[in-house]
């Protein structure tokens, strides 16, 4: 679909119940709000009839169906092969899952490389199963002055000791993209694996991890209209050389040997609905030729949004906006001087605009730009974000700074 299509916000916001509340919301880098057809998919799904999987009978059928479709709609979503999409109930918990069966076989003289750039849920599970195993950590500074990875440091940390490189491809704070690909040949010469967080960077475009060159990329449905759990994706041949603890009983089998217990059937449908849903607004073709379409559009979109944003703030004297790199995402981190960013949060949702205030579990990047853990105000604009709502978000900006 080409780049030039443009969602129709009126229709689009049709679909999400709670926009009827009246709250502009801006808090789509912590989660978006949730159309109807997912709400619906998880509650079909989970009044049944609903049993463990199975071939007999339609409760065990319709265990199986929900499972193979969210398979098949992830694996077009990050173009993965189907039998490597694993389900999870969080990116955090995905990251330890994955430091403990990875980290197994670290030991003194090996390296891991992170940055702090990322979510510490990309950062701490790697830095604590490094220290269990004796191995180096390596770190890949910010630059604060342009909100970017230092890229020249990242030839200078990967080296032949290397074993992994865990990398944002979006920052959930400051919206920057790295290059992956880049970062990717680095560590792929070094013989090492890649290992990218991708839940920002999942909302706002198009996926490809082969194009990445992500060994293992994870990515959270609730950041892009579905349900809370988190999705990683990696080559299934990689992942069956990677032996996790499990049950005796339960399989060996690839993806079925990383996720553990019964599955929530109701999440996989939801989160299967959350993929239509975008492919339904990105025009014909196949499922993943309309992802495309769709992103193309909703990146457009929430590029003029914030373009509106960044405007003003530049004629806010107080205002200092820390989210500049050239390549990011729709999302911005603000300070104010002489005023909390938490009190400017306050103020805003006393008159039912949602901009929180925080680090958001970024703190390494927030500390580099001298925010400490307090943060700033970040502002996140959704693909049902309306024209009316930036409007009663700088309003509300101005009143408090009037």
């Amino acid at each position: 679909m080409a780049p030039e299509m443009a969602l129709d916000i009126a229709r689009l916001r049709t679909h999400f119940p709670s926009l009827s509340s009246g709250i502009a919301h801006f808090d789509s880098a912590g989660g978006t709000q949730t159309p109807g057809v997912v709400g619906r998919a998880v509650a079909a799904t989970l009044t049944g009839p609903l049993s463990n999987r199975g071939t007999n009978l339609l409760p065990e059928r319709n265990a199986e169906q929900a499972v193979a479709g969210f398979r098949s709609a992830f694996a077009d979503f990050l173009n993965a092969d189907p039998r490597g999409v694993v389900y999870g109930r969080s990116a955090t918990q995905l990251g330890y899952d994955f430091s403990r069966h990875l980290g197994r076989d670290w030991g003194p003289g090996d390296e891991i490389v992170v940055t702090r750039l990322d979510h510490d849920a990309n950062i701490r599970p790697w830095v604590q199963a490094a220290a269990r195993q004796g191995a180096t950590v390596r770190w890949i500074g910010v630059d604060p002055d342009t909100a970017g990875l230092c890229m020249d440091q990242v030839a200078d940390a990967v080296g032949p000791a290397t074993r992994l490189v865990a990398v944002t491809a979006a920052s959930n704070l400051l919206g920057t993209r790295p290059d992956i690909p880049a970062i990717a040949r680095l560590a792929h010469a070094a013989g090492a694996l890649l290992y990218v967080d991708g839940v920002h960077y999942a909302a706002h475009a198009a996926v490809d991890i082969r194009a990445l060159g992500a060994d293992f990329f994870v990515c959270s449905p609730y950041k892009f209209f579905g349900p809370h759990c988190a999705v990683l994706a990696a080559e299934p041949d990689l992942l069956g050389s990677i032996r996790p603890d499990k049950l005796l009983p339960s399989t060996d089998a690839v993806p079925e040997r990383f996720e553990f217990g019964t599955l929530p059937y109701e999440l996989l449908a939801g989160a299967t609905a959350a993929v239509d849903f975008i492919a339904s607004l990105g025009g014909t073709g196949g499922r993943r030729e309309r992802l495309a379409g769709a992103f193309a559009a909703i990146e457009a979109r929430e590029a003029g949004l914030l373009a509106r944003v960044e405007e003003f703030l530049a004629g806010l004297d107080a205002a200092t906006v820390h989210s500049r790199s050239a390549a990011r995402t729709a999302t911005l981190l603000a300070s104010f001087r002489g005023h909390e960013a938490a009190q400017v949060s306050r103020f805003l949702a006393g008159r039912d605009v949602q901009a929180p205030a925080g680090s958001f579990y970024a703190v390494e990047a927030s500390r580099r730009l001298g925010l400490g853990d307090a943060g700033g105000l970040r502002i996140g604009p959704a693909p049902y974000t309306s024209d009316e709502d930036v409007q009663r978000l700088l309003d509300g900006l101005a009143e408090y700074f009037s």
